[in-house]
């Protein structure tokens, strides 16, 4: 049986179960104009960089991201410092969250990583000890409520090809769909939304270009089967192309997969991240992961440079007529903020470019021109 059969084989096994799931990002048609930016900047945006960056200036960063209108931000990473030392003091970044009462102008929720079932109980450890503090999935925010509390939501990582899996999570693929399960039912059973993504799936740095849309539809609907609410598809690499992204969301809607529970996670390594973008579009994807200031790499991926920056992903839609809702002058302050904080360039064009007109009318102003 082939891969592509073989996916739409479970997909049809998994009409009733979807049926029984909520779904957190299907309220709308994937028609309208509503597009939801997921901000990776605080997780990984930052997880790579080799300077210890301090507590204080990841936590800024969060709750400056939070007041631009973003209504998802990844803040962090359970996992083993030994492997991910910039992560190590993701546990206090939640528990800053948890405690704080942070503004934002949209209800938010703050997505961290869980590698393995270790990673999630550290982290259930403490949301236990701040009950009350946060909704979930399965007790959100009531309408009306004069002190709005964040979500919290989990996440896992998979990858599209053997070759990239062994390097990052020391294991082949099924092994590691075995483990995510674990990780994703257990999430489910303390009420929490959960997130899949899958890495190299459309370039890897081991196995090449040809990384098979087949199989990547093959592990999201593996991953949908044990409970994820949403997979984020992610070109580590920045290898994808128009005519390869339109062809691997082909597979994903032929495998059953429906586009509502569908996100897009482009780099910009080679350029082709808006590109990309706008085929999603055109597929009817309406969930896109970025990063502010361009922030981002992969240590597994060499010569893959930042994630999509925010700021010209908030510029790009507000140009085809979409609604981020995110306030493209505040990110592009942060973007120049945070990069000059870690000391390297500002990756982003559309923000260097808000900054400069921004410069040039003040000038203009004082000048009473």
């Amino acid at each position: 049986m082939s891969l592509l059969r073989s996916a739409v084989c479970r997909a049809c096994r998994r009409t009733q179960f979807q049926a029984q799931r909520g779904f957190a990002t299907a309220s709308a048609s994937a028609r309208d104009n509503r597009v939801k930016l997921v901000e990776v900047g605080p997780r990984d945006g930052l997880q790579n960089e080799k300077k210890t960056i301090p507590l204080a200036t990841k936590i800024e960063l969060i709750e400056r991201l939070a007041r631009t209108g973003l209504d998802t931000i990844e803040a962090g990473s359970f996992v083993s410092p030994k492997w991910v030392p910039q992560m190590a003091n993701s546990s206090e970044i939640l528990e800053h969250l948890l405690q704080q009462k942070i503004h934002s102008p949209v209800p938010i929720s703050y997505a961290f990583l869980a590698p393995n079932t270790k990673g999630l109980q550290n982290a259930a450890a403490l949301l236990k000890q701040h009950e009350g503090a946060f909704t979930t999935q399965a007790n959100p925010a009531m309408a009306g409520d004069k002190t709005p509390k964040p979500g919290v939501e989990m996440a896992v990582f998979a990858a599209a090809t053997e070759s990239f899996t062994q390097k990052n999570l020391n294991c082949d693929i099924q092994t590691s769909l075995e483990r995510f399960k674990a990780v994703i039912q257990d999430s489910k059973a303390l009420g929490l939304r959960v997130r899949a993504y899958i890495s190299v799936v459309l370039g890897c740095p081991f196995e090449g270009f040809d990384v098979d849309p087949r199989k990547v539809a093959e592990i999201a609907t593996d991953l949908l089967e044990s409970g994820a609410d949403e997979i984020s598809l992610g070109d580590t690499t920045g290898m994808g192309t128009a005519p390869r992204t339109s062809n691997l969301l082909k597979c994903m809607s032929a495998a059953g997969i429906r586009t509502e529970d569908v996100a897009m996670h482009f780099h910009d390594t080679y350029g082709q991240a808006l590109v990309n973008t706008a085929v999603s579009l055109e597929h009817g994807i309406r969930i896109f992961d970025s990063s502010v200031g361009g922030l981002g790499g992969c240590s597994y991926s060499p010569g893959a440079t930042g994630n999509v920056a925010t700021e010209n992903m908030v510029y790009f839609m507000e140009t085809l007529g979409m609604d981020t809702g995110v306030d493209l002058d505040a990110v592009a302050d942060i973007g120049a903020w945070i990069t000059g904080e870690l000391g390297k360039a500002n990756d982003s064009s559309v923000g260097k470019a808000v900054l400069g007109a921004r410069a040039r009318q003040a000038a203009h102003a004082a000048k009473g021109e």
